[in-house]
């Protein structure tokens, strides 16, 4: 019951500078917690009074023995882990509690140690999450990369070659998984380089079919085919004096594969149909979520394209090893779909928060954005709460 979030209770002690507001009065059973905390180096303040705001800003958790009045704590201090004390307490007032909002209800029978270790797993994520959101603030400051959220030292890597090979025209070939955000760093380095002014063009090769993907490159002229009433440019045209982006490029054809190699190394294109060779100047950025090593290895894809490709080479890291992200990217959303939908919604309860750290996330940060979208429209609270989170859960033959 004392762990009713579902986070593991520390076994060890680790000094911890935070600040936690005592909710006066605390139920007797608690009498030595205060003791306790300050001897870990928690700053702990009293109070009492509901006229006013809390007694302190920046407050890491609130204890109190009184869960009537969450609602009250949640308007004053939102986003605030509130911890109910409580002596023994029903299934039904604890139930209770966590639906109203609580972070986790705490029972005198888990011992003081066990108490203490939650508060401090539950103001040590409030810290980190703090500290998260600021370093993405720096970060975003340092590469002005707009739309990419990521602090962890895997994005920070990403973010730091990207803001380095951004102002040159290299070619760029960004890796990772379905759903990482490969289109939206493409996006941009386009708009950090020199030809931010000229168009972005975007071609998903696996979109189109192998008889068209040709003159979606390269255009083709009048009277080509059966239905060319009139001349049209491609993609590689179209994106003159910009760049062009090239998704699941890992997806061609080998015949598409050596046409791509040819343009790539004489920088001409000629449409389907015509014999006259027109000189292109985009930069190029591709990406694909299949391991182009691997297919050169199998003769699935060709060698010598792959180094005209992998001039620098960026790996996009799947949600799952960059969960220390996922607050900053959950926020983001919230707010992009509050505002889209006109909700008054705050925030996460941290119960929410802890669901969604648990979750796997196969469909990566476009399965987290289509999850925050479902729980903006959903709740009916200011915070988005555990329920709201509706996770889709695939068995693992079924998503290959």
């Amino acid at each position: 019951m004392g762990t009713a979030a579902g986070l593991r209770v520390a076994t060890s002690v680790t000094r911890w500078n935070g600040t936690v507001v005592f909710w006066e009065p605390l139920d007797p059973a608690f009498c030595g917690l205060r003791s306790l905390l300050e001897e870990e180096g928690f700053r702990v303040i009293s109070g009492s009074q509901t006229s006013g705001p809390l007694p302190a800003q920046g407050a890491h958790a609130v204890i109190t023995s009184r869960p009537e009045l969450i609602p009250w704590f949640r308007t004053s201090c939102p986003g605030i882990p509130i911890v109910v004390a409580l002596n023994a307490p029903a299934v039904s007032e604890v139930v209770e509690a966590m639906r109203a909002g609580a972070a986790d209800v705490v029972v005198a029978a888990d011992g003081i140690e066990a108490v203490a270790a939650r508060i401090r797993e539950l103001t040590r994520a409030r810290a980190e999450r703090e500290e998260q959101l600021r370093l993405q603030e720096d970060l975003a400051r340092a590469y002005r990369f707009d739309g990419v959220v990521g602090s962890s030292p895997a994005m920070r890597e990403v973010l730091r070659i990207a803001s380095i090979v951004a102002p040159t025209d290299a070619t760029v070939l960004l890796t990772g998984e379905s759903g990482t955000g490969k289109e939206l760093l493409a996006r941009s380095i386009h708009l950090q380089s020199r030809r931010a002014a000229g168009p972005l063009v975007v071609l998903h090769c696996g979109a189109v079919p192998e008889t068209l993907l040709e003159t979606e490159l390269f255009g083709h002229e009048k009277g080509a085919y059966t239905h060319a009433v009139t001349a049209r440019p491609g993609k590689f045209e179209q994106a003159s004096g910009g760049t062009l982006f090239l998704d699941e490029v890992g997806d061609m054809s080998p015949r598409m594969q050596v046409k791509l190699l040819r343009v790539l190394q004489e920088r001409v294109v000629e449409r389907v149909g015509g014999s006259r060779a027109i000189r292109v100047d985009c930069r190029i950025v591709v990406a694909t979520n299949r391991d182009l090593r691997q297919m050169v290895r199998e003769g699935l894809f060709r060698e010598d394209l792959y180094y005209r490709l992998n001039v620098v080479s960026l790996r996009l890291p799947p949600l799952r090893e960059r969960l220390e992200d996922l607050p900053a990217l959950a926020e983001f959303f919230l707010d992009r779909y509050r505002r889209q939908l006109g909700k008054p919604v705050r925030g996460f309860e941290e119960a929410a928060l802890q669901k969604l750290q648990e979750h796997p996330w196969p469909g990566n940060v476009r399965e987290l954005e289509a999850v925050i979208h479902r729980a903006v429209i959903l709740t009916r609270s200011e915070f988005v709460q555990r329920e709201d989170v509706q996770l889709d859960v695939f068995p693992r033959d079924a998503r290959g």
